[in-house]
């Protein structure tokens, strides 16, 4: 059962609480400080959003409970009138990979649209600028469904042309605490510009974007003021006179929520589709490598049983297989798991198969389909 969007923030703003409590008493303070905030920030959104909901009241009450612990902690710490900056409160320093993507260009199943694109977009603007007289594309979108690769083909690019890599999602963002978001985006593209001055390029990588960047029936300051910095942002990347190699790839699974303003600025709109036949023998091939498979295995029929799945789908049903053969193991030897789990059988993936059914129907295919027909930009 599919939960609503309150459900989903009431869900969001209880992890945020458990982890703020749980740093709390262990005396990380900064670390409690900025999940109580988030903890906040979710808690007014959900008050905004259903300004009559029975909830609000308590919601108010929980909000000025974190409020008074954040002001307790920066107490002892003495910076009680300071706004945490952006290295308090995302750390930019953690958007930042602490290592390099060492995703190889080659380990991205299929996909040959999207590459071609990618290199035409970004990998020979890079080696060869000389031959771009006219600039190159600096925004990419990467839409489709979940689970297909867009994080990966972001890292390959980075790893293709040796770039600075900033890892970032939406809600790292998207901290209103005090109006601090904007600073955010500021800063993090500040930094973008100052490594590509460096002669490194750059690739900002932003995940689920829709939910900075969508579009809103109704928004509070701190939203509008974030989205006018990123627009802002946005333009200083894309302006023709600059020779930059700062570049914008932003994800999402619903290209359809994005604002049209936003849309014209990705240049490059990019279909992560579906594996199909021969994305998925790739697959198979990465994942059956480190498993013991029954001689009854049989590729084709497994290639044919999982069309619609997706890449992350296809993961788990060869996760699901290993994991029946070592519970197999585990109750045979009453739960001692001695000696070694027997090999994957084809009735493993049979039964599998059975209870995993794609994470992708096909009425939301065809509004993938019908917004590619309506904004490709390849």
């Amino acid at each position: 059962m599919q939960l609503s969007a309150s459900e989903q923030l009431e869900q969001m703003a209880a992890r945020f609480a458990n982890e703020a409590v749980q740093f709390d008493k262990q005396g990380a303070k900064s670390n409690a400080i900025s999940r109580y905030e988030r903890t906040a920030e979710i808690l007014l959104k959900l008050c905004t959003l259903y300004p009559e909901a029975p909830q609000t009241r308590l919601y108010m009450q929980q909000v000025e409970n974190c409020k008074r612990r954040i002001k307790e902690l920066k107490d002892e710490n003495g910076h009680l009138d300071e706004r945490p900056s952006l290295a308090q409160s995302t750390r930019l320093e953690q958007l930042v990979l602490a290592e390099k993507p060492n995703i190889k260009w080659g380990e991205i199943a299929n996909l040959h649209d999207a590459k071609k694109a990618i290199e035409e977009s970004i990998v020979f603007p890079v080696k060869r600028p000389d031959l771009f007289p006219l600039g190159w594309p600096r925004g990419i979108l990467f839409f489709g469904p979940p689970g297909c690769g867009k994080t990966l083909l972001a890292a390959a690019i980075a790893t293709e042309i040796d770039a600075v890599f900033y890892s970032v999602d939406a809600a790292s963002i998207m901290s209103k605490w005090l109006g601090e978001s904007e600073k955010n985006v500021a800063e993090l593209f500040g930094s973008a510009h100052k490594a590509s001055k460096e002669n490194h390029p750059v690739i900002i990588f932003v995940d689920e974007v829709d939910s900075l960047v969508g579009i809103r029936r109704e928004e509070v300051g701190g939203e509008v003021r974030t989205r006018n910095q990123f627009l802002k942002e946005m333009d200083n990347i894309l302006d023709k006179k600059r020779q930059s190699h700062v570049y914008v790839i932003g994800a999402t699974n619903k290209p359809w929520a994005l604002d049209e303003p936003f849309i014209r600025r990705f240049q490059k709109r990019i279909y992560v589709p579906l594996p199909n036949s021969e994305a998925r023998k790739e697959l198979f091939g990465i994942y059956a490598k480190d498993l013991r498979l029954d001689h009854d295995v049989d590729r084709e029929v497994l290639i044919q049983k999982t069309e619609g799945y997706s890449g992350s789908d296809f993961r788990d049903i060869f996760q699901g297989a290993q994991t029946r053969v070592v519970r197999e193991l585990f109750e045979g030897n009453t739960l001692k798991a001695q000696g070694q789990a027997r090999p994957i059988t084809m009735d493993d993936f049979r039964e599998i198969l059975k209870k995993r059914k794609p994470s992708v129907s096909v009425q939301m295919l065809g509004l993938y389909d019908k917004w590619f027909d309506t904004y490709k930009a390849l």
